[in-house]
């Protein structure tokens, strides 16, 4: 897919990952200490999601695959790691969090997460392909029975208002099938008397649930297989516990603007069947 011209990102910006699968049985649990997570290769430090220059702390990501699941990991460095949200499906991007999108046809899915582990999902379908009798007319995307809100166009003048495809209902209610999620705190949640070094996540995505994001693609993938996948994260910073007007956007590769809605611009997964361990 050739990005250049388009809203946001150019192809040159787009990253690249390589996941691997393991044999090693994962436990989420937040703590990383899989040898999994000791091979498998990190991302590059997280980048500003317009400038492209490294975010002012580490973030980075890891994944790995298997028959029944996809692992996903982040490492998070805080200083002061900070998170009131508690309630499911609260709006935790209002503070400091990390995110998972994950494109497919005609839709893609959000997930947010943090540091008190409160999880944020959206399944999101674009205008133009929820049709009658298309594989999205289902009761879970009636837009009478269900939670929908609309993410607008390029009509619209907000942060999300230029994608050309224009508008996607946004599906509020819909939770990932079988998702499992945990973090850990390596330092005093909500307390800046001291100094903390940061925060690690970890996720399990069951295949099964991935059906409606995979189209007509394989579950689980070949070796070889692209998927497209967005991983960021959005820091509130305070100053004498005030907040500040920015909230910073870090991604693994540069989008050109403050938006993570760009499936255009998320970044190229290749699927390897390698065992990493």
């Amino acid at each position: 897919m050739n990005n250049e011209g388009k809203y946001g990102c150019e192809e040159k910006d787009i990253g690249h990952y390589i996941c691997y699968r393991t044999s090693e049985r994962i436990s989420i649990d937040g703590k990383l200490n899989e040898k999994t997570w000791q091979k498998s290769p990190k991302s590059p430090r997280f980048v500003d999601m317009v400038t492209g220059e490294p975010g002012f702390w580490d973030t980075r990501m890891a994944s790995v695959w298997d028959e029944s699941s996809l692992y996903i990991a982040f490492w998070v460095e805080e200083p002061d790691v900070r998170a009131e949200f508690s309630e499911r499906d609260s709006p935790v991007y209002k503070e400091n969090d990390v995110e998972v999108f994950i494109g497919g046809e005609d839709c893609y899915y959000e997930f947010q997460i943090n540091a008190r582990g409160t999880v944020y999902e959206v399944f999101y379908v674009w205008q133009d392909a929820l049709k009658k009798n298309s594989r999205f007319d289902l009761p879970e995307f009636d837009l009478f029975g269900q939670k929908a809100d609309v993410l607008a166009g390029f009509q619209d003048e907000t942060r999300y208002g230029r994608h050309p495809r224009g508008k996607r209902w946004a599906f509020k209610d819909w939770d990932f099938p079988g998702l499992e999620s945990a973090v850990q705190v390596d330092g005093t949640l909500n307390n800046s008397t001291d100094v903390d070094k940061g925060w690690t996540v970890e996720l399990a995505f069951p295949w099964e649930g991935m059906k409606l994001l995979a189209g007509n693609r394989s579950i689980p993938p070949k070796d070889g297989d692209i998927w497209r996948f967005d991983f960021s994260r959005f820091e509130l910073l305070r100053c004498n516990g005030i907040p500040f007007d920015h909230h910073p956007g870090w991604s693994f590769n540069k989008h050109g603007v403050y938006d993570s809605h760009i499936p255009e611009c998320f970044t190229y997964v290749h699927f390897s069947n390698e065992i990493i361990i």
